[in-house]
């Protein structure tokens, strides 16, 4: 055990007042809108309550670095090795519609094959992937289920509010910062309304250039951590299509595009925590100070060249699932939040699928969602 980072345990969680019976009220308004969303957003489809609207479903491939120190190779990137992946790229809004309204919150859904070790969804125990959920920024802007419960409120509403112009969103941040009205001035949600806008207010760019967190801590063995899927520099160097001019279709095009032109790679990094005071569980406003503790690299994901233009490609990573607890127990997510999500997206994913006529079923391989040599588009002749 290394002395310089804090082991874990289970003493490192909470356990928040009321829970189960907000995580409860957050389902019942979760499945309303995923219900109302069939109409209310003119796509015919159900739709998740977040990152509703995919920009493509990318094939990929994560290795596993060797010789990687003691405590990084923990769990999964404790033996080296190449696993099939499978990349969703997506807005962070709950609605669709032009990009440009929906903001430059980006997710990256990460799904990797052929992983040993039962997960920690009841209902799928050996269906041997695993699975990150991560955005574009280092922080979230919810602590609790409380809290999140008017924050969901706010997220749904927020097109009325922000349709008002200004006088819509100073209504949009008193509420936010005042739980509508519910909480006390000395618990106003300050640091949530912060996180909210680093959030929210990322700029429009390729979103081969954004580096993604997973914003809530998780088990990495041992250990605590967070984990990060940033651009490889050499790739990112070579990224033609960068900052993004507002229009109605901005990320996907620009993906689909530099996809047909060249391969591409992030790596895939942890930052173990060193004191949980300044590298707090509960706290997801907190961005974890990397003087305290760098990330370090423990895998690469690369995405060879490939054409993900078609309208199958939508349609397959629409009936996909991505949940944090997809998970090994080496790879347990901490937190009220993050242990919130692993019945809400449950939840999310099987109305859906219901209402869309979809088959649920988590794939055994890439190859029966994406076969490589479907999409592996010819070296670029210039």
């Amino acid at each position: 055990m290394s002395p310089g980072f804090i082991p874990y345990t289970p003493d490192v969680e909470i356990v928040e007042p009321h829970f189960d019976e907000n995580v409860q009220t957050v389902i019942a308004k979760m499945e309303q809108y995923i219900a109302d969303s069939k109409t209310a957003e003119g796509t015919g489809q159900a739709l998740r309550d977040a990152h509703a609207k995919g920009y493509g479903l990318v094939r990929g491939e994560v290795t596993i670095l060797d010789g990687l120190p003691e405590e990084y190779a923990q769990g999964i990137y404790a033996t080296a090795g190449r696993h099939d992946a499978l990349v969703r790229f997506s807005n962070g809004s709950p609605r669709t519609g032009p990009d440009t309204h929906l903001g430059g919150a980006i997710g990256l859904g990460l799904k990797i094959f052929d992983i040993d070790g039962p997960t920690l969804l009841d209902d799928e125990p050996d269906s041997r992937t695993f699975d990150y959920n991560s955005i574009n920024a280092p922080v979230f802007f919810c602590n609790t289920v409380q809290h999140y419960l008017f924050i969901q409120e706010l997220f749904l509403e927020a097109r009325n509010y922000f349709a008002e112009g200004k006088r819509g969103r100073r209504r949009f941040y008193r509420d936010y910062v005042t739980g509508k009205g519910t909480l006390e001035p000395d618990e106003w949600a300050w640091e949530e309304l912060l996180a909210f806008l680093t959030v929210s207010q990322q700029p429009l760019m390729n979103v081969l250039l954004s580096t993604y967190t997973t914003m809530g801590a998780v088990r990495h063995g041992d250990y605590i951590a967070k984990v990060r899927i940033a651009p490889d520099p050499a790739c990112a160097a070579t990224v033609a299509k960068r900052r993004l001019a507002p229009a109605t279709e901005v990320f996907r095009p620009a993906l689909v595009a530099e996809l047909r032109e060249r391969p591409h790679a992030f790596d895939i990094q942890v930052q173990l925590c060193a004191d949980l005071n300044l590298m707090p569980v509960e706290d997801l406003t907190v961005e974890w100070p990397e003087q305290l503790s760098p990330y370090v690299t423990v895998a690469k994901l690369g995405f060879p060249q490939q054409d993900i233009s078609g309208e199958e490609n939508l349609k397959r990573m629409d009936a996909l699932s991505f949940t944090p607890w997809r998970v090994t127990a080496a790879h347990r997510p901490l937190g009220s939040i993050m242990r919130a999500r692993k019945e809400v997206y449950r939840r999310s994913s099987l109305l859906r699928h219901r209402l869309n006529h979809q088959e649920r079923r988590e794939p055994r391989t890439a190859d029966e969602v994406m076969p490589l040599n479907a999409v592996l588009s010819p070296p670029s002749r210039r």
